[in-house]
């Protein structure tokens, strides 16, 4: 399972791609605006400049509503990088334009999915990327984690090109889950990241070397 952040913030995205273990990330408006921003395409140009490897994707939404714009928005997004994805919402006008875009060659990742028939629909206009939001359907009591699974055996059972990202994560159990059921990629937040880092038994066993070296090189 391949790791991208859920993130617009440029330091957070260094750090992990130093970690080498991020391959991509994921924005939409909102994350752009925490960071106390409005230049969205300076932003995403910066983070596709960072992550930049040959299988890296960099998820920019668009903010139209209607197809036609949608399409118009898409295209002019697509054209800020080679690695971009253009984040489209799971609605009759954006499948529309993932139709669209897709016969185009741009990368698509079809955002804001909560159901099977909206991913089935999805792969069919042809999304490279189809964004189920767990930790949202978990909020009003559903299990996300049930959904990445049933999207994924889905598309195994038809061989269809279209990943799977577990979006919405909240904690790194949710990163376990994704894994077991198959999905393609997560998409994280940098403390959920660093939350996978993190285990005690670690910290005590490297507590433990250190303290016996000095014991030893103490005699």
């Amino acid at each position: 399972m391949r790791i991208f952040l859920d993130t617009a913030n440029i330091d957070q995205i260094k750090k992990a791609v130093k970690m080498g273990v991020i391959s991509g990330v994921t924005t939409n408006p909102s994350l752009v605006a925490k960071e106390n921003t409005a230049d969205y395409e300076t932003v995403v140009k910066t983070i596709c400049g960072i992550v930049n490897g040959p299988d890296s994707s960099v998820s920019a939404e668009v903010l139209s509503e209607d197809a036609e714009s949608m399409i118009e928005e898409g295209r002019i997004k697509a054209s800020w990088a080679p690695n971009v994805a253009v984040k489209i919402p799971s609605t009759a006008a954006g499948l529309e334009a993932i139709s669209t875009l897709s016969k185009e060659k741009i990368k698509i990742n079809m955002t804001l999915c909560f159901s099977v028939n909206q991913a089935i629909l999805g792969a069919r206009a042809g999304t490279t990327f189809v964004s189920p939001f767990v930790g949202r359907l978990d909020d009003i009591g559903h299990d996300g984690m049930q959904l990445i699974g049933d999207i994924v055996t889905v598309f195994d059972h038809y061989k269809l090109p279209t990943q799977v990202i577990a979006a919405s994560i909240r904690n790194p159990l949710h990163c376990v889950t994704a894994a077991k059921v198959g999905a393609h990629i997560a998409t994280v937040p940098y403390s959920v990241l660093m939350q996978m880092i993190n285990h005690p038994l670690t910290d005590i066993g490297i507590s433990r070397f250190l303290d016996d070296w000095k014991k030893v090189s103490q005699k």
